[in-house]
This record gives C-alpha cells, sequence and structure tokens, in this order.
C-alpha cells in the first residue's frame, strides 16, 4: 500500500486545537476524508475519521492497524501541514 496523494485544509482560528483537515489517497484508488490534525500542545496528533456510536461514544471508521502504517501516514499528512504552515508564514 503506498499514499499517493495528500491534501490538508488549514482550519483557522489561533485558540482553536484542531489545526487541519486532511484527505488521503490510497494506491490511486481509495480516499480517507477527515483526518484531523489536533495540536497537543507539544506536539501534533492524527484523529482519524468517526462517528458517535449509538452508544454516545466515538468510533474510528478507518484507522491503521499498526504503527508501521500510522506512521507512514503522520509523515505524509505532517509534511504537506508543514508545506502549507510555510508558506502562510511568508
Amino acid at each position: 500500500m503506498k499514499i499517493t496523494s495528500v491534501s490538508v485544509h488549514k482550519v483557522a482560528g489561533e485558540n482553536n486545537k484542531m489545526k487541519g483537515i486532511a484527505s488521503v489517497v490510497l494506491d490511486d484508488c481509495f480516499k480517507i476524508k477527515g483526518i484531523r490534525i489536533i495540536d497537543k500542545g507539544d506536539n501534533l496528533m492524527l484523529a482519524m475519521p468517526s462517528r458517535k456510536s449509538k452508544f454516545g461514544n466515538n468510533e474510528d471508521v478507518a484507522h491503521p492497524l499498526n504503527e508501521e502504517t500510522r506512521k507512514m501516514f503522520e509523515d505524509a499528512i505532517f509534511t504537506e501541514y508543514n508545506k502549507i504552515e510555510e508558506n502562510t508564514e511568508e
């Protein structure tokens, strides 16, 4: 599996913990939308797309099953996010 496309949309607001929303395309044939980029103070983290269950708690709709895949998503999304951050600072 290979990430073939990443798009990140920055979320405005200085006090907003959510910094952006990403979409990832896998192997040019499967798209995952709604991956949130969250500011945890000293670092960023990804929150995978989720929905509220009938019991009221949030369940991931899609998520990596191992650390290697999670790192692949983080590297690709954070690289794109950092490009956007650099362009907005200029």
